[in-house]
């Protein structure tokens, strides 16, 4: 059994797998603003496919982790917390809801905010099966 110490001591080696996973996934969101800009009041058509397809890549990575025998311990901070983590974004996605809100779209604003979520519960869900599916 691990000791308290054990569990406040920092793991270096993984906040640097988390901290390079992150600034890779950050990079790939930048990436995809840039591709696909909106203006202020606008459906933010980047933010919405940056959070959908990192939920379905985090559904996809957790059914091949689930069924890998030993994955590398690294595998999950790096790819999950870090690049996933670095490349999803609540944040901006609370941010366009409500720039869509006080720009006078309140119902756009609310579509994105219920369908944001809608659409990124279904693709982990469908990330996670297919993957399952496939890797039987």
């Amino acid at each position: 059994m691990a000791d308290a110490a054990s569990f406040t001591r920092p793991r270096w080696d993984v906040l640097a797998a988390v901290g390079a996973g992150g600034a890779l996934g950050s990079l790939a969101r930048y990436g995809l603003s840039v591709a696909l800009p909106h203006s202020r009041g606008q459906f933010a058509l980047s933010t919405f496919a940056t959070n959908v397809s990192g939920c379905l890549l985090i559904g996809v990575l957790m059914a091949v982790l689930g069924a890998t025998a030993d994955p590398h311990r690294l595998l999950r901070p790096f790819l999950g917390v870090g690049i996933l983590g670095g490349y999803t974004t609540f944040s901006t996605y609370a941010t366009d809801t409500l720039d869509l809100v006080t720009n006078g779209r309140p119902f756009t604003g609310l579509g994105y905010a219920f369908g944001t979520v809608a659409a990124a519960l279904v693709a982990v869900y469908a990330g996670h099966e297919i993957t399952r599916a496939v890797t039987k």
